[in-house]
Order: C-alpha cells, then structure tokens, then sequence
C-alpha cells in the first residue's frame, strides 16, 4: 500500500497548532521502534561529540529527529533536507512557530546534495530504501562530513524488512525501491564510498516484529481502509500501546543475530 497518503492525513491532523506538533513527535518517538534505536545511538555519539555540532538530517520527513537533535544540542546547526515540497514547508512553518532557529530546512536531492568536510554527524532514517542511487549518495555524504563525522542510517534489512519474507511477494510500502539491505551488502558499498569504517547490527528482531504489526501496520492497514478508523484509534492504542512500550524496549536491550531492521554507523 501507499504510505504516503496516510503520513499526509496524521501530519494534517496534528499541524493545527504547536503543542499538537509536539505531541505529533512524542507519539512517534514511543510508538516507533526505529526512533528508540536512532536516540539510544545518538546519545552514544552525544558522550564524544562537541557541543555544537553540525549535523545533516538527510531525508528529515517529518522533522522528529531534528526536533530531537536540536533540542539535544541547542547551540548546533542542522541542516534538513527532503526531495518533498510539501515536507520541507510544513517543518519550516512548525520550527519558525516554536522559534527553533538552530535548525535549517531546504527542497535537495540526496544524489546531488554535497558540501565539503562540513557535518559532523549525518543522519539518515527510513531514506535509502527509497533511492536507487544509494551509493552516490553514500559518497555524497561521505564527502559532506568532516573527517572522523559519523553517518548514522536505519533502514529494512533483507530479513523480512519492508514485511517481504518470500521472493514472490512485494513490499508493504510501495514507495520502496527496494525491499532491504543485505548486512555485508550495504557495509561493502559504504565502504566503497570513501568510508574507512562500517558498523552494522540488525534491529526489529523478535520483538520489534511483534511491536510493528500491533503499532504500525495493522493501525496503517486499517486507516488505508477508512478515516473512521481516526476515531477507534486512540482505543486502539490505550489497549495495545503498553504491550509495544514493553516490546520496544527489549528489541533495543537485545542483541540480535538477525532482525528486519538494520542500524548502520559509518566513519569518514
């Protein structure tokens, strides 16, 4: 299905005002297993870095995480990019509202996006599933960072992510190019980029399985089938969000020997 449409009607529903915004992002960071992952990393890199970093949000969709990172390094700069019109004006309108000044959005390909040693971490979240070109942006990236920046990516792997688990059958987001990376696949054409060094480890083993379908495919399925079903939601989730809570958080205490998410951190 679509993915789109419906991240279009979530974002219209919670764009009225600033406070809804923000509620916007909560719900994610609790509900999204991926955003537990990205946040345990980034306060990992957080212990080393400087206190004002320059930061890439390559592909930044909603904002979530550089609201997150903004507000982790209130003196640094990011910079937020996203191929979507609509994306880029809508966070721009959200982060002017709230007086968020640290942080910088613009209309940029990933392919033809490039500065020279300028970031100190790039971030790329549910984006390189999306793009063809992978490698040229991983280059691209590679030469925007500063030497010893991180890149730091989320994305399916190709253990069931993107809920493909036979070759015959096609990715319930449609907007994918691809269904998920092989764990060696994506190290070696990092490295072919220009990167020296390549961390990776699987995400969404058991139990983030389990917390995906109860907190995002089976509420996406049923808002995809009606927007009456914006009504049940909330009940929805008073049921099953503790369940997800507790699911969420052994997937990131656990050490997976494969998964159907993959974080990767990459070192220029």
């Amino acid at each position: 299905m679509q993915y789109d449409p419906i991240k279009r009607i979530l974002g219209n529903a919670f764009n009225k005002k600033p406070f809804l915004r923000k509620l916007f992002y909560n719900l994610l960071d609790l509900l999204l297993l991926r955003a537990w992952h990205i946040h345990k990393e980034l306060k990992v890199w957080a212990k080393t870095a400087n206190k004002s970093p320059i930061i890439f949000d390559a592909g930044m969709g909603f904002g979530q995480y550089s609201y997150f990172m903004s507000s982790m390094f209130p003196t640094s700069k990011i910079v937020a990019v996203d191929v979507k019109e609509e994306q880029v004006e809508d966070c721009t309108r959200f982060f002017t509202s709230i007086d968020r000044t640290n942080v910088e959005f613009s209309v940029d390909d990933l392919t033809k996006f490039k500065k020279h040693n300028l970031f100190d971490l790039a971030l790329s979240v549910d984006v390189m599933e999306h793009i063809e070109e992978d490698v040229l942006v991983f280059k691209n990236i590679c030469e925007s960072l500063k030497p010893g920046g991180m890149l730091l990516i989320s994305t399916p792997s190709d253990q069931g992510g993107s809920d493909v688990h036979d070759s015959g059958e096609s990715s319930f987001i449609e907007e994918h190019v691809r269904d998920g990376y092989n764990i060696n696949e994506i190290r070696e054409k990092i490295l072919s980029a220009g990167f020296s060094k390549v961390e990776c480890r699987y995400s969404y083993g058991w139990p983030g399985k389990i917390s995906w379908r109860i907190s995002m495919k089976y509420p996406i399925l049923m808002l995809g089938t009606s927007k009456l079903f914006f009504v049940i939601l909330p009940f929805y989730y008073l049921l099953f969000f503790p369940i997800a809570y507790i699911l969420n958080w052994l997937d990131t205490a656990i050490n997976h020997t494969t998964g159907t998410g993959l974080i990767v951190k990459a070192w220029k």
